[in-house]
């Protein structure tokens, strides 16, 4: 079988103005990047289309380390959603540098699944993460500079100071630096670091914006520490917003590409779901829907961490209603949580993945919170035998849910057909099924628990003392009517990175809290969570590669 990036770029690809054709997007109106990406005007957003399109939500269940397939997913059934004759876009997040040169690979999709220039898309793109890690360290050097004033300083105590800088990278020696070293001319010595800028609240900031005047009201409000006299000070406070909106004026249009089959395609935004809420921008989603009659997008990582912001924080700030959820599955996955070891995964194992079955079963609970009965997708590999098929789409049946073999990364659209049928069919079954998990008026310590009770199975949460500190001065604040985006590890429905399956009788420890009021939630940390990952032992950029005419390979 040929490598995805040798498919992508065997492809023929259209020129973008055709893919606008089909949305109806007059060519004046493109903002071009070369021949094959375009930037949408956010004029294009329509409320009251808006209301009259069906969006379609693709989540999974708990991953192993190389994922289970909703980008290859969410393209296919886009492509076959399109085959039936029904005008449909595909709406991604942006790949991050961190996982295209670490572990995982890029955000393209597979096979014959993929959104095109695939090159591009995964390498830099049209400059929006870049955007994002520049409006960032501009905040984080007028911080510094204000400590270092004479005149006009705010007085901020550099210890209170929780914004860091960003680089598109995994960068493990840059997780704890001392800055300001060299002399009274060079700045003011303190302790900082660096996140990886996929978890920027500028990121997750820009993803929950409505338009322009909001982003940057929404800049203002980010949280930069305290003075010596207990008084909080924000970005406003520094002048800080105007220039950072103007960093991101064109970094918050969506993107335009397309998928192998000509499917247009929307990639915006790109914020983590085990740290930030997971999802594309509000302003993507609302174009696509705005421009089709179908929209197909997806959270990142499982239900309990993607899904859960994309309906609970995403979804309730958006004003969106989804109308479908499919959760995609895949054998090897319900085998490893069944008790295979990954090196077996390829082995034919009925035991182990009836034993995953319980894995299966907790996604699907989950989404039923939320008023779904998702359709599951079994995303098809090559390894997977009719005998392991069959047993997990006759446990489906038995538990009345949809099922359907998704092929779409060995056929494309044509190969994800009867996924588009059953989602078809449970559109028309769900006009308005959505329902939150929690209401914004809670307590802080009512939000957290639902979602750890209710999303991961947890019997109890325990807080440490420098958490409950954090929440009461965020309630002192007046911030107390925020969403909850809680940090978690992706590897398990615990905070356990080692536990899998479905685990039982465990209590989720809330170590520390962080406030991202530009973006409207707080992010209690649970367990051990990276904001700045490393890279593995062979890393991929290892493999990538390009020749004097300028043709990339080893990317995946």
């Amino acid at each position: 079988m040929k490598k995805d990036i040798e498919i992508a770029q065997e492809a023929k690809i259209q020129p973008i103005v055709k893919i606008a054709d089909k949305l109806g997007i007059p060519r004046d109106e493109l903002e071009l990047y070369g021949k094959f990406k375009a930037k949408i005007p956010l004029h294009f957003i329509d409320e009251e289309k808006i209301k009259r399109a069906k969006l379609i939500l693709v989540t999974a269940i708990t991953p192993t380390p190389a994922g289970e397939g909703k980008t290859t997913t969410s393209i296919g059934l886009a492509q076959g959603l399109n085959l039936l004759g029904k005008k449909a876009t595909v709406v991604l997040r942006e790949p991050s540098l961190g996982p295209v040169f670490g572990i995982k690979g890029g955000a393209a999709g597979g096979g014959y699944s993929q959104v095109i220039p695939m090159e591009d898309i995964n390498l830099h793109f049209t400059g929006d993460i870049s955007a994002v890690e520049k409006a960032h360290n501009l905040l984080a050097a007028l911080i510094d500079n204000n400590i270092q004033l004479k005149e006009g300083n705010l007085g901020i105590d550099p210890r209170t100071i929780e914004w860091k800088r960003v680089m598109d990278m995994n960068e493990r020696s840059l997780r704890d630096i001392v800055i300001g070293l060299g002399g009274t001319t060079e700045g003011v010595p303190r302790q900082s670091g660096f996140e990886i800028t996929a978890a920027s609240e500028v990121m997750a900031t820009l993803c929950m914006a409505q338009d322009l005047t909001d982003l940057k009201k929404r800049l203002g409000n980010i949280f930069v520490g305290y003075t010596y006299s207990d008084k909080p000070v924000f970005a406003r406070d520094l002048n800080a917003q105007g220039a950072m909106a103007a960093l991101l004026k064109d970094a918050i249009k969506p993107n335009l590409v397309q998928t192998l089959e000509g499917t247009p395609a929307l990639i915006h935004g790109g914020p983590f779901a085990n740290i930030a809420q997971g999802t594309n921008s509000i302003i993507a989603t609302k174009t696509g829907l705005s421009l089709s009659d179908i929209v197909v997008t997806e959270a990142g990582f499982a239900s309990e961490l993607g899904a859960e912001k994309f309906f609970d924080i995403k979804s309730q700030f958006g004003n969106l209603k989804t109308h479908a959820v499919v959760i995609v599955a895949t054998v090897r996955a319900l085998k490893y949580h069944g008790g295979a070891k990954l090196s077996s995964l390829q082995n034919e194992d009925t035991d182990a993945l009836q034993k995953g079955f319980d894995n299966l079963n907790k996604h699907i609970e989950n989404m039923k919170y939320f008023g779904f009965n998702p359709v599951v997708s079994i995303n098809r590999f090559e390894s997977d035998t009719d005998a392991e098929l069959d047993l997990l789409v006759r446990y489906c049946k038995s538990q009345n849910v949809q099922v359907a073999v998704n092929e779409a990364w060995a056929k494309g659209g044509k190969g994800a057909i009867e996924l588009a049928e059953k989602v078809l069919d449970s559109v028309t079954g769900c006009p308005d099924c959505f329902k939150p998990l929690y209401d914004l008026s809670w307590t802080f310590e009512e939000k957290i628990e639902t979602i750890c009770k209710k999303m991961y199975g947890a019997d109890h949460v325990e807080y440490t003392v420098k958490a409950k500190t954090k929440l009461e001065k965020i309630e002192k604040l007046g911030l107390g009517n925020l969403a909850v985006c809680i940090a978690k590890t992706q590897k398990s429905l615990s905070d356990d990175p080692n536990v899998r399956g479905c685990p039982k009788g465990f209590t989720i420890k809330i170590r520390e809290v962080e406030l991202s009021s530009g973006a409207g939630f707080i992010v209690p940390i649970a367990g051990t969570i990276m904001r700045m990952p490393g890279l593995p032992n062979i890393p991929s950029a290892e493999k990538i590669d390009i020749d004097g005419s300028g043709k990339i390979s080893g990317l995946f």
